[in-house]
């Protein structure tokens, strides 16, 4: 064991590993915090070029996107109100509100401090546990993959701003988006009114880019027009990420931590990914601090640590079991197999130094993250003091772009166009856009897994709650609904009412 360390750390620490993961991360970081253009993008974009590269340059180089691109999504999401990747769009909740309230400094130094601290917990995990948290992910099959999207799915009357009703209509209105398409099971069109480009469904980048872009665009431009440039205050002018200080670590360290868990067994369950595991995160963060919702720094470090928690999560069932956790380790799982090394169990024996060479460059990777991030952030400031007019205008390029590089499509285009203007119509009516969001991250996982459970059950759904996990699921999603419902106040209220009464 000793000798294989001692060879992955002369592989990890050499000048041209350490070079390519600092670009790695860069390039990670400014995909991440450009609206659209995600890390999956450019992971997509490098690999070609790193066919020539020995293995480890080559992942390190793609573990850096991958790293960077989870944390720099953040940016965005806090400095312009726009999530730079889906991963992101639970840290805008509490984020921009701090932003706007002058605050900005601490919640960026608390998005990169949360994101090292989720992401070397989630490595921590990964060394320690992966063989034994991989297989118990294995075991989860489509009944229990149902439970816990359905109980990640309850979280929306946590996320509804008080309106459960309108949260939940916003909640149904995602999962009909996500039926749009050809059915996973049976083919058949649903819902694409002959339109050849929507058979492949529609994807949740031009959904989310159009929701919280483009209504923030036109209140720009609605502001200008009415108002003219409105200075920024003397705190959103001079904002710079700033190391949280004791009293707020202190404060959020039990968040921090259970985040970072959250994270790390979501990314290690295949299927599922960061949007998933940030608004689980963010559900406990609420019943941990209240006041998430109303820009407090608990509701920033509780999505940043559980999206970078994913990264080491989702490695876990890659490494050992060559099973990707989501999208993007199904990107680096062709990389492997490109360089002639194939995941899985005998990854360990066979290739032990590279092993540890993987481990300690992720290591180097996020503190790499934690110093471009964190003094890098003055010259993502610098964009803000662009007049509104032009700088709204460019994120409206950026946007067209991000959409349209998804699937180069220009329907993209015209999905974002729609759903932008369906989310300012909800915002003018007093709906909340989040829950409609995660519908759209969580539906296509519901129905499937739905699906092929009733199709091993041949029809029952007894199947559901055929195990312990799924069983426990499914209750804690209607405890989650009956809690926040308030028919329990009704019901306890009548009952202690008699008790009195009779007393």
């Amino acid at each position: 064991m000793l000798e294989q360390l001692l060879g992955g750390l002369s592989m990890a620490i050499t000048l041209d590993n350490l070079l390519f993961m600092l670009a790695g991360t860069v390039l990670g970081i400014l995909f991440g915090s450009i609206p659209g253009l995600t890390f999956s993008t450019a992971l997509v974009l490098i690999i070609p070029l790193t066919f020539d590269l020995s293995p480890i340059c080559a992942l390190s180089l793609l573990l850096g996107i991958y790293s960077g691109g989870m944390s720099g999504g953040a940016i965005s999401a806090i400095l312009l109100g726009i999530p730079g990747t889906p991963s992101a769009a639970a840290t805008v909740i509490d984020g921009h509100p701090m932003y706007l309230k002058g605050e900005g400094g601490p919640a960026l130094g608390m998005a990169v401090f949360a994101s090292v601290f989720g992401g070397l917990f989630s490595l921590i995990m990964l060394m320690l546990i992966a063989p034994h948290l991989a297989n118990f992910a294995l075991s989860f099959g489509p009944p229990e993959i149902f439970a816990m999207l359905v109980f990640g799915l309850s979280t929306i009357v946590s996320l509804s701003g008080g309106d459960l009703v309108k949260g939940l209509i916003a909640g149904a209105t995602g999962l009909f988006i996500t039926t749009v398409g050809l059915d996973p099971v049976m083919g058949t069109q649903r819902f694409v009114f002959g339109q050849v480009e929507l058979m492949a469904g529609i994807d949740i980048m031009p959904v989310m880019i159009g929701m919280f872009a483009l209504p923030e665009i036109v209140n720009a431009f609605q502001t200008v027009k009415r108002d003219g440039e409105i200075k920024r205050t003397e705190g959103q002018a001079n904002a710079k990420a700033r190391f949280p200080n004791w009293r707020e670590f202190k404060r959020s360290l039990r968040v921090l931590l259970t985040s970072s868990a959250i994270g790390t067994v979501v990314g290690a369950i295949p299927g599922t990914g960061g949007p998933i595991a940030c608004f689980l995160a963010y559900d406990a963060a609420r019943k941990q601090c209240p006041a998430c919702g109303t820009g407090v720094i608990e509701g920033v470090a509780a999505p940043e640590a559980a999206n970078n928690g994913v990264t080491g999560g989702a490695l876990i069932p890659l490494l050992t079991l060559g099973i990707p956790g989501d999208a993007a380790t199904a990107i680096m799982l062709g990389a492997f197999l490109v360089h002639g090394i194939a995941p899985g169990p005998l990854l360990f024996r066979d290739h032990g130094d590279l092993i540890y060479a993987i481990f300690l460059s992720i290591f180097i990777i996020y503190i790499m993250v934690f110093f471009v991030q964190f003094h890098g952030v003055r010259l993502f400031l610098k964009v803000m003091d662009i007049p509104k007019l032009s700088l709204m205008s460019i994120i409206l390029v950026l946007s067209v772009v991000g959409s349209y590089a998804v699937k180069n499509s220009f329907m993209d285009i015209v999905l974002m166009g729609f759903f932008g203007f369906v989310s300012y119509g909800m915002k003018k009516h007093g709906f909340p856009v989040t829950p409609l969001i995660l519908a759209v991250v969580l539906g296509d996982g519901i129905e499937s897994s739905f699906r092929k459970a009733l199709m091993f059950s041949d029809g029952s759904p007894a199947i559901l709650l055929s195990s312990w996990v799924s069983s426990i699921f499914i209750l804690l999603a209607f405890l989650m609904l009956f809690s926040s419902s308030g028919i329990y106040r009704k019901l306890f209220g009548k009952l202690f009412g008699r008790k009195a009464a009779r007393g």
